[in-house]
């Protein structure tokens, strides 16, 4: 399982905001993808999966080449959004009817019902996440921030995905939950190539393969002990990294 990024240029309108990124993400492992506000992370996840259509260069997964085709890109890809950056329509939904939904849309017609066996892959993988069984006939828009973004992360789960794309999967989830999910994520990391963004590397840094450091159009991709040191690291974040007796943390804010 392989991503290969090959020169992608990516802009809103006049803005370009990545410009001749290449690298290849190899899998199973997992990859942190870390940066400043603004610097092009969930607009890279999206260009990967299709949702953006790059300038110039081209996505190619496992050999097949699917810049700006969401349909291709899901053959392979599970996309876990921000909980922050989704518009809450409040459509009447529970939380295992979303993850059933999102199964029921990779099934082959007659999409006319569950199985017992594809209702226990949806069950495995609300169980897997943390979603104790108590909320899962909850509408989905009353659950907290955190129910919501494991519920978020079932749902890409369900169809097996070789490749998982989380885009800040720690937001909205309590100090001792981030903890539980790192380790859930490991585990994951160890069958799946796993792609995570985020603003504290240190949660997932003893599980992590390697890290890309992204700032618009600087970027430096690499072991962690290398990119993580003083020297690359400013670079990317200039005077928002500081040294604390060896050890580098980032002044980063997330809104």
């Amino acid at each position: 399982m392989n991503i290969d990024v090959s020169g992608i240029t990516v802009g809103y309108g006049k803005e370009i905001i990545l410009e001749k990124l290449s690298f290849s993400f190899e899998g199973p492992g997992l990859i942190q993808i870390l940066g400043p506000n603004g610097a092009g992370k969930s607009t890279l996840l999206k260009t990967i999966i299709g949702l953006i259509k790059p300038i110039d260069g081209h996505i190619v997964i496992n050999n097949e080449d699917v810049t700006g085709d969401p349909r291709r890109a899901g053959r392979y890809i599970g996309y876990v959004p921000q909980v922050t950056s989704i518009q809450e329509t409040y459509y009447p939904v529970t939380l295992k009817e979303l993850v059933e939904c999102c199964y029921l849309l990779k099934k082959k017609w007659p999409r006319l019902y569950i199985s017992k066996d594809e209702e226990k892959i949806i069950k495995d993988a609300l169980l897997f996440v943390g979603l104790p069984r108590s909320v899962w006939n909850k509408c989905f828009w009353d659950l907290s921030g955190g129910q919501k973004q494991r519920g978020y992360i079932a749902r890409a789960l369900v169809s097996n995905p070789d490749i998982l794309l989380m885009d800040e999967p720690f937001s909205n989830i309590d100090p001792n939950g981030k903890m539980d999910l790192a380790e859930r994520i490991s585990r994951l990391s160890k069958r799946k190539l796993i792609i995570v963004t985020s603003h504290d590397p240190m949660l997932l840094l003893k599980y992590t393969n390697k890290i890309l450091l992204l700032n618009r159009r600087i970027y430096i991709y690499g072991d962690p002990h290398e990119v993580l040191s003083k020297e690359v690291a400013e670079k990317i974040y200039g005077k928002a990294l500081i040294e604390v007796k060896e050890h580098l943390h980032i002044i980063d804010s997330h809104f």
